[in-house]
């Protein structure tokens, strides 16, 4: 590790873990150092799993969608790197939990994960399950399209929809007075775009509030398969393929 000359938290030998603004695909690739968290009794494998998606999840859980105990967040992809640790993090706070994934296999990984209620979409339709339990107060949402208006009929009144990603589609057509009469609160963002304050101010909270529980053992990066780098191709294909739970990592 090099610094900088104005870093002041770290040391050459320190092992961290960073949110990088891009060019992760590297042996070396630069970092702020308030976007860097230590890596403490954790392998490199994963400790490389954390960052984006804890402090992803952190946000827009946490932060942005204000979860509770005692609340019922519904999780779209719960196998997915991002579902993976939205789980275990509601989970680990108090939250009921209800996720979606395309498999009965996969389903069967969220509730091992903590998932209250695994729902698979290609056989259930998730708002009618999510209804039944008594609806969601938080939808953490990676799909967007169609997604948009059935989330605004999962969701309670006064319900919150955080909206992370669009692998469905980023345009909708949504009937847009269900938003007004449930009093429903829809907002989303981004990291990668946000300022160093900003995703620093992410990255010290992760720190006190993951962390300790990924050293605990009661949250933990999940991972599929490691590839060295040099087969990202590969990585990358296994990823095309949606069979994968939790995080793909590349090794040096």
């Amino acid at each position: 590790m090099a610094l900088g000359p104005s870093v002041t938290r770290w040391k050459i030998g320190d092992k961290v873990m960073a949110l990088v603004i891009g060019g992760g695909y590297a042996e070396y690739a630069l970092a702020h150092e308030s976007h860097a968290l230590p890596i403490d009794g954790l392998s490199m494998v994963e400790a490389t799993a954390i960052p984006e998606t804890f402090f992803t999840v952190w946000h827009n859980t946490f932060e942005r969608g204000a979860l509770k105990a005692g609340e019922t967040v519904l999780v779209h992809g719960g196998t997915s790197g991002i579902g993976t640790t939205a789980i275990q993090l509601a989970k680990a706070f108090g939250a009921r939990v209800i996720t979606t994934a395309g498999s009965d296999d996969k389903c069967e990984a969220c509730r091992k994960l903590g998932a209250d209620i695994a729902i698979n979409y290609k056989t259930q339709d998730f708002v009618a399950v999510t209804k039944e339990a008594g609806g969601a107060d938080l939808i953490l949402d990676i799909v967007g399209g169609d997604y948009v208006g059935r989330n605004y009929e999962a969701a309670k009144v006064e319900g919150r929809i955080v909206q992370i990603a669009f692998q469905g589609s980023y345009k909708a057509t949504v009937d847009f007075r269900r938003l007004m009469l449930k009093r429903l609160h829809h907002t989303g963002s981004t990291l990668r775009s946000r300022s160093v304050p900003d995703k620093g101010a992410i990255a010290r909270a992760v720190e006190q509030k993951a962390l300790p529980l990924i050293k605990a053992g009661k949250v933990k990066p999940v991972i599929y398969k490691t590839f060295p780098l040099r087969e990202a191709d590969k990585a990358h294909a296994l990823m095309e393929s949606s069979v994968h739970i939790g995080k793909i990592v590349l090794t040096i």
